[in-house]
Parts: C-alpha cells; structure tokens; sequence
C-alpha cells in the first residue's frame, strides 16, 4: 500500500492503536464474564430457628455470593422446617425468619410440618410476607367455602439461559399429627385439608406424578423436587425413598423432615432409572449444592464454612436484638441439670423417660390439678442445666406456644393413649450415636406409673392419618398405675379420671392421640405451656427445681428382653434378644438368661453347630471323648466340632465340655468355624494394638488378629485380656456380630 502523505500515515496508525485497545477492552471484559453456564442449586432443610449456628445464614448469604460470582444461574431453594425451633420463631410465629430467608435471597421452599405450628392464618401471612415463592402440590383445600390458604403453588418452572427448571413442592401426610390436626380441621372437627395421604402412599405418588406431568407439559427440561418427606421407617409409605420408586420424571429430590445427612444417594425410580437423594442434615450444619450440567445432576453438601456475608450478619443480629431483652430475663433456678438426653448425649426423651420429662408432667398436673398428666416427648425440645433459668429456656424447652387443657378420660382411653405411643419402643434405645425406636408422641407421666415390654410386638392400629384406631392384641403397655392418696394402685379400665396436658394432644389428636378429642373438657387453654413450667417452679417448688429431680423417677420401666437377669440399658439387651430369636442360645430357664455366667465349651460349640443348620453328624460322642455322654445336649455339637476342626480335645482323651472357656480361646473356636466357609486371616494387614498384646499366646494370636478384624470380638480400655472367662453375654455379643450383618 502507497501512503500519500505523512499525515495520512500518522492518522492510519492512530485508528490501528485504537482498534487495539478496544479489543483489549473487549478481551478484559469477555475474561471478566467467564462463567459456568452450569445451573447451580443451593437447598437448606430443617434449619429450625437455627440463624447463627454452625455455617448459619450469613454464611450461607455469603457462599451464595460466591457461587453467582463464578455461575451465571443460581437458585436458592428451602425443604420446610425453616420457621419453628427456638425463641426467635416462637416469639414472632415465624416472621423473623421469613424476615431473614428474603434478606438472604431464597426462590423458593416448600412447606415442613412446623410452618402449619403457628395456625393457619399465620401461616398464610408468612407466605404473604415472604418474597420467595412457596410451593407445595399435594396440599388441598377440600371444603367449598374457599376459606383455604392461598399464595402457595404446586410448581414453578425458572428459565436458565435455554434450560428450564421446574420446582415442584412436597409435603408429609405426616402434618397432620406433626403438627396440630385441628389446624386442618373445620369447627365441626371435619378435616378440609388434605397432603394426598390415602391409599397407603399411592395417593401421594399419583398426586406428585400429576404435577411432574404437567411441569413437563408446561416446557420444563428437568424437575427439581423440594420434599419434606424424610427416610424415617416411621415414614413409610410417605418416605422420598418411597416416592421415588413410585413416580418418574422427576430428576433429583431434595429433601427434608428426618434431619438425615446424605450428601448423594442414588435411588432406582419406577422405570428403575437411579435418582439423586440428597438432605443436609439440620440446623445448617451444610448447605446443599446441585449443580446442573449437561443433563448430569450431582449433589454435594458443604461443610466448614466459615465467610460470612456482613450485611446479612449485621441483619441477622439487628433481630436478634429485638429478643434479647425477653430472652435473658431469669425468672427460676435449678440445682440439677434437667435433660432430653441419656449420658451418652443420645435424645432419651422420645423413647424413656428423663427427669426433664418429670418435670413438665409434674407441672402440669400441679397447676392444673388433674388425676393425671401426660405430656408428649416431641414436645420437651431443649435441656436446662444447673443455675439460672431464663425465659428464653424455657420457650427451647417449649417452643409451639400449647395451652394447658383438662379432660375426663376413662382408664381404658388412658390406657390405648400409652399403648399407641409406646408402639415403636425398642428393647435397645440408641446404637451408641442416635437414638433408636422413637416417637414424638411417647408420653412422659405424672401421677402414674406403666410398664412397656418390648418383647411384645405392638398391634395399635392406625388409619391414613396416622390417627389411633384400635389395638388388636395383646398390649405391650402393662402395670399401669395411678397414684391416689400418696400410694401407685392399678387404673381402673371402667373409672373416669381427670387427665391434663396441652391443646395439641387433648383437643387437637396431636401424634395421633385421638382418643381424648370428644371428652368433657374441665379446662381449655388456660394457660401457655412455658408459663406452666415457670409457674409451677416458682410457685410449688419455691423457685428452683430441688435435687429431688436429679434422676428420673422410676415412672416408665422397660422390659427389655424375656430374662429378668437382662434389664433395660444393659449392654447385651441386643444380644441377648438376637441370639434368642434366633434361636442359636437360650436361656438357663424361661426367666434367666445367665448374663455374666461362664461360656463353656460345650455351649460355644452348640451354638455353632445350631447357626451352620444342625447338620447330620455320624458316631458316638463317648467313643471319640471319655468325658462325654451320648445324647447330651452337646454330644452332636462335639461331634461335629471335631470332625469339621473346628476345636478339638485335650491329649488326655476329654473334651471338657463344661469348662469355662477362656476370650482367646473363643477366638480360635470362631476362627475355625470361619475356615470351614474357607474364610483365613491371609490378607490381614491390621496389626493388633491391645496393651496386653503380650499376654495373647502364640498359638491364638492368629484367631485374635483374625476375630478383631471381623470385628467379632473387641477390647475393653485398650485391652483384650486373653485370658479373661467368656461369659454368656459375651459369646451372644460375638454370634450377633457373626451373624447379623449377614442376615
């Protein structure tokens, strides 16, 4: 190219600079705006109150920041429980926290049992209030006078970039005794609300199917379910797990209710096509992160989180200013620490009674003045310890604001009301980290004492509600007493007593407790729960718990196995009971199990020989060991032992079937039982560390190596004491060990 003047030249290389510096600019702002066009999905669940705890809502605010500035689409969604738990909900119904869920920005959420805590209308003021969307499609209002809630949606479809997402809306059939029934009921006591509970499940499935359908008519690419169904057995048939395996199309839940931590599991639908589950546990302890790419949807929790968002801290605390005052103000004492929880820090309070449970029955039926006084464990929600008693306490230990109530009660309904809530108490009540055989509705007692044995299988009956029905065998609940003039004597089935506890359960069948609902009603929401407790420990008990309540009372007692020998709370309850059911061991007589006697080996090797199926054995015992009888109750054991090594005689010709056997020989008589399965210790790297690894002869430590591995047998402090006796308790603990996990 010619240029014809210089300065045609000059102003060609200022235009070709310039092009060059707007494409910088263009560079820096394209590098700038370099997001994932991945759809990210952060959920909560069950957060309960909890604003500040663990990652708390600024955390979350703040980690929302983040991830919408490395995504361009970013959704914030809550599975229900959001608004009740502690002080902050109970002293505003909820609108605190519908308060702090539209600062941190939420699209939406689905309804938990405790939004319906606060009644219905305040419910419908919180979802007014809430700039997210709420969604809920198996809750319907049935009656015709369009008195319903309104505001709420069975889905909603958000578009991102070319993808479009519907959120679809899950609520327990739970709800109804997870909450107030009465809630959902007209003035006639007719329910005019339903969550799609019949047909044992398949209401609920048909109900979720129609909804994803018409999400997917509607244009949607994927489906988002936000459940608060929970994997509970006490669930079923309304678990996510069953959920899923009844519908198609929804491509991941998110879900709520049982407080379960699962960070992904995948789960076979109804065309057997594995679907994500996940759930964050509660409290905030992690925030849920799905993300969304190229049709793969994965789940993943966040934990240890530690930025926090400052405008939403400093929102957070303005509100939490607002309480603090009530909150702080002491208004009793206690000289013990009154608790929901047995010393392993497991919940007792849904399963035994504790001396927390003792109290509030107590106060109940002191300020009321009732025969006797029931109160439900699901409703004890918070410990108190020794020193000062604040107000904000005692609204952890009763947060749903119930009213004391008074009814006549027959003995008989007083009876069904123990049976129906004692239906899923277990012989064991925790497996050492979580309780186990719970119910919210357990009743913790005063003026009255009652057995629960545990051996009998409970036949209370309920309908689709969960509400009772009937029992229809034998009752678990026995030696039912009442106490009447200072002395416990046996309730009177036919006898009219005077029964006092909350509105929840005395008027409104809370738990499923129906069976006071159309009594005479002596006393009607006199009086708040919280002002109860306070009210009784200031006035009756002069304005600090004694020491009297250190323990619980000995007012609920558990059979926990056949055997009087093996009670409630000792370590080989499990045992015991699976070896019996089994049949592999049994009790010294009906009544006696014989716990801490010595394991011979003559029962080690029955035992065996009943769980590999009592196979035929040939020969005489007496022939093969001078000390054995033909016929005994161990000859064929023996038998079969030897021929099969799995532990032979002594040099001298004997067996020694009566002699206590010792922990390292136990070792090697389960080792050997093993290798008839063709199972060794070969491959075993694990390197014994007992502090008495000395003591462990030579000819066992391959038994002991192999038995500690399996996990069969373990130490005591750090040591395996060798030669310390087998007891019964322990070989039962052995066999379960051997056995279940394969069962």
């Amino acid at each position: 190219m010619l240029f014809r003047s210089e300065d045609t030249m000059k102003k060609l290389i200022a235009l070709l600079l310039a092009v060059c510096m707007v494409l910088g600019l263009m560079t820096t702002v394209f590098a700038a705006d370099e997001k994932s066009n991945d759809i990210v999905i952060l959920y909560t669940n069950d957060v309960h109150c909890a604003v500040d705890d663990n990652i708390g809502y600024a955390g979350l605010a703040a980690y929302k920041k983040e991830m919408q500035a490395a995504y361009n689409y970013v959704a914030l969604v809550d599975c229900g429980d959001s608004v009740q738990g502690d002080v902050i909900g109970t002293l505003s119904k909820g609108e605190y926290l519908v308060d702090i869920m539209n600062e941190v920005g939420y699209d939406f959420a689905s309804f938990g049992n405790h939004e319906f805590d606060y009644t219905l209308p305040q419910l419908q003021k919180l979802i007014d209030k809430a700039k997210y969307q709420y969604l809920c499609c198996n809750l319907t209002y049935t009656a015709k006078d369009g008195k319903g809630l309104t505001g709420y949606k069975a889905y909603e479809i958000k578009t991102y970039g070319n993808t479009k997402v519907a959120f679809v809306g899950i609520d327990t059939p739970e709800s109804f005794t997870k909450s107030t029934p009465t809630y959902f009921q007209d003035a006639n006591g007719n329910f005019v609300y339903s969550f799609a509970e019949g047909n044992n499940g398949a209401d609920l499935y048909n109900k979720v199917q129609e909804t994803v359908n018409a999400a997917k008519k509607d244009g949607a690419t994927y489906v988002v379910a936000i459940a608060h169904l929970g994997i509970d057995e006490s669930s079923e048939p309304w678990r996510s797990t069953d959920l899923i395996a009844n519908t198609t199309g929804i491509d991941v839940v998110l879900d709520g209710h049982s407080h379960s931590t699962i960070e992904m599991e995948m789960v076979k639908n109804k065309d057997g096509k594995e679907i994500p589950l996940s759930s964050t546990g509660t409290k905030l302890v992690s925030i849920g992160k799905l993300t969304i790419s190229d049709g793969k949807f994965t789940t993943e929790l966040v934990t240890d989180y530690a930025v926090k968002d400052d405008a939403t801290d400093a929102f957070v605390k303005s509100i939490q200013e607002k309480n603090e005052a009530l909150v702080n103000t002491v208004v009793a004492k206690s000289s013990v620490d009154l608790t929901t929880k047995r010393a392993d820090g497991t919940r007792a309070i849904r399963n035994r009674e504790t001396n927390l449970g003792d109290l509030c029955a107590d106060a109940y039926r002191a300020i009321s003045g009732a025969d006797i006084a029931l109160v439900n464990g699901g409703g004890i929600r918070a410990d108190i310890p020794a020193g000062d008693i604040t107000y904000g306490q005692i609204i952890k230990v009763h947060p749903y604001g119930n009213a004391l109530c008074v009814v006549e009660a027959t003995g008989q309904e007083i009876i069904d009301a123990l049976e129906w809530t004692a239906r899923n108490t277990m012989s064991t009540y925790s497996d050492g980290e979580n309780s186990v055989g719970e119910m919210g509705g357990f009743l913790q007692v005063s003026g009255l004492k009652y057995t629960i044995d545990t051996t009998v299988k409970s036949s209370a009956k309920g309908d689709d509600k969960s509400m009772f029905v009937s029992v229809d065998g034998a009752y678990r609940v026995k030696n039912v007493k009442v106490l009447k003039n200072g002395k416990y004597v046996d309730i009177d089935p036919k006898a009219t007593y005077t029964v006092a506890s909350h509105n929840y359960m005395l008027k409104d069948s809370g738990d499923g407790i129906n069976m006071f609902a159309d009594n005479k009603l002596l006393q009607d929401s006199v009086m708040l729960d919280n002002q109860v407790l306070i009210n009784y420990i200031k006035d009756d008990l002069g304005g600090t718990v004694p020491a009297s309540y250190a323990a619980p009372q000995g007012r609920i007692s558990i059979i926990a196995t056949p055997y009087t020998d093996v009670v409630d709370g000792n370590w080989a309850v499990e045992a015991v009971n699976y070896v019996t059911e089994k049949n592999y061991m049994k009790g010294l007589n009906e009544t006696t199990f014989g716990p801490n006697g010595a394991l011979t080996r003559g029962m080690l090797v029955t035992v065996l020989y009943r769980m590999a199926g009592s196979p035929k054995v040939e020969g005489k015992v007496s022939e093969k060991f001078s000390d054995c009888t033909d016929g005994s109750w161990y000859a064929d054991a023996v038998l079969w032992a030897s021929a099969n090594k799995v532990v032979d005689g002594y040099e001298d010709g004997t067996f020694k079937p009566t002699k206590s056997i010792t922990r390292q020989e136990m070792a090697k008589v389960l080792y050997g039982y093993d290798k008839i399965g063709g199972k060794t210790a070969e491959g075993i790297t694990e390197k014994l560390t007992y502090t008495d690894l000395d003591a462990i002869a030579d000819w066992a430590l391959e038994a002991v190596t192999y038995c500690t591995a399996e996990k069969y047998l373990a130490g005591s402090n750090g040591a395996f004491s060798p030669k310390g006796t087998a007891t019964r308790a322990m070989g039962a603990k052995v066999l379960m060990n051997m056995t279940k996990e394969a069962a």
